[in-house]
């Protein structure tokens, strides 16, 4: 009797041994999906607190839409997402009818054979294949409208670079950087190429995503209804600083748009006092091997052109807003700002810093 006890009590001791190590597990388990939630959820708002007032203007909502193409991607959205609603409310509260209409009164009760019914069976075959076709035609009829750009549309070329976006205009012979500015009003016709990995253009409140691709040219066209800044965002995982390879759609009135081109075409003004300083070590350090600056001898590709470096509202792919404090800050230690970017420089002293800081500021 004393042995079959012995073997019970062990029995119940390694059953008990064997919940508490389950229990254990299972709070461990829970413990570091805890942990990596929270550090996610405030790296996201971390993120969205950095950004500069510049670029959280306007939510980058795709359900706010700015321009016709984006109205019309909402529009199907919402259609989809009500055809979705209306079919789930159907098929759920159809399913309550049937576990409360015909729930077991008599468990001796043998319920009917029901063999299936042709009717029924052809219409829950047709209903959802005419749904699917007429949202399909809808879908197509979109994305036709967002392939052709009018005739007229001004010529912008898009390049991907890690992690930053350089805009070009071959009709107006300016290069810019991470910072797109369009005419209200006037349709954009959008070249996109990489010269690295696969990225993917989105302006949410002006049109669809495009994938940006190395060695292809895709395109894609927008036109901004209204005016105001629009963010955009690479959509397509391309590395350690993806998060952070934002860019700016401004839209202004067309008026404002050419004293803007009229500006950006003139070359680099000549610096004075300070700034002078600041020229003088750009045009002899390490600066020109990455960076261009029209009518200089600065003529580096690797890096975003400084030509008008001034005039521009965020550095950084829109980490930080382009004040004095904040550029000293990024030449002091690009890496600590932006990790594994590609502006690897040797150590500036305070004093280089402080000229660089006079000479970037005055290119407006």
């Amino acid at each position: 009797m004393k042995k079959y006890q012995s073997v019970d009590q062990s029995s119940q001791k390694s059953i008990f041994l064997k919940k508490a190590g389950f229990s254990a597990w299972r709070s461990k388990v829970s413990s570091r999906f805890l942990f990596i939630w929270t550090v996610s959820l405030s790296g996201s708002f971390l993120a969205a607190a950095l950004l500069p007032a510049a670029a959280l203007a306007e939510p980058p909502s795709p359900l706010n839409p700015a321009s016709e193409g984006a109205q019309n991607i909402a529009n199907l959205y919402w259609l989809t997402f009500w055809i979705a609603a209306a079919i789930f409310i159907l098929v759920e509260g159809l399913l309550l009818y049937a576990v409360i209409r015909f729930r077991e009164r008599d468990p001796k009760a043998t319920p009917p054979k029901i063999h299936g019914s042709t009717p029924l069976e052809i219409a829950w075959t047709v209903a959802p294949a005419t749904i699917l076709l007429m949202v399909f035609a809808l879908m197509v009829r979109t994305m036709s409208a967002a392939a052709q750009p009018p005739a007229e549309a001004m010529q912008v070329k898009v390049i991907g670079h890690q992690w930053w976006w350089e805009f070009q205009y071959p009709e107006l012979g300016i290069t810019t950087a991470n910072e797109l500015y369009v005419p209200v009003g006037e349709p954009v016709a959008v070249e996109l190429t990489s010269d690295n990995v696969i990225h993917s253009f989105w302006v949410p409140r002006l049109a669809g995503k495009t994938d940006v691709v190395p060695g292809q040219t895709n395109s894609m066209w927008f036109q901004a209804d209204r005016v105001g800044n629009y963010r955009g965002q690479c959509a397509e995982l391309c590395g350690a600083q993806h998060a952070n390879m934002n860019f700016m759609v401004i839209a202004v009135p067309p008026d404002q748009f050419e004293l803007w081109a009229g500006r950006q075409q003139q070359p680099a003004v000549t610096a004075s006092g300070e700034a002078a300083s600041g020229e003088q070590i750009f045009m002899s350090g390490q600066c020109i091997a990455c960076h261009a600056i029209d009518g200089t001898v600065a003529q580096g590709i690797i890096g975003p052109n400084l030509t008008h470096f001034g005039s521009r509202q965020t550095i950084a792919g829109l980490m930080l807003e382009n004040t004095p404090e904040n550029l000293a800050h990024w030449l002091a230690d690009p890496q600590a700002v932006k990790p594994l970017n590609k502006m690897i420089i040797t150590e500036l002293s305070q004093d280089e810093i402080e000229a660089l800081v006079q000479y970037l500021g005055s290119l407006q």
